[in-house]
């Protein structure tokens, strides 16, 4: 796709795409663990005392990355399984009309 008005820049080819089936494997991998962390986190923040190390605050915060990381390999993982969907029912070929 050709953006008028706009040269390019690099090297890299027209229809460079991302390594879909690698962002799958690691959205697989990362989501269970960063969800683990954020309950371990959060369980050991409720239960950990004032003059506890590590400090309750520190163990919540530790929870909310890895709550976050959680939401955007989720959110990896909903693209990435759309691109693919969207990939396979236009790719020449299958032209049954059902997907």
């Amino acid at each position: 796709m050709r953006i008028p008005g706009r040269s390019r820049t690099g090297t890299e080819p027209v229809t460079a795409r991302s390594a879909l089936g690698l962002r799958l494997l690691l959205s697989l991998v990362y989501v269970p663990v960063f969800l683990a962390g954020t309950v371990l986190f959060a369980v050991w923040a409720s239960r950990a005392g004032p003059g506890d190390a590590p400090a309750p605050d520190s163990l919540r915060t530790l929870a909310w990355i890895c709550g976050v990381l959680t939401v955007l390999g989720l959110v990896d993982l909903s693209v990435v399984l759309a691109r693919r969907r969207r990939e396979r029912s236009a790719a020449p070929g299958r032209g049954s009309g059902r997907s």
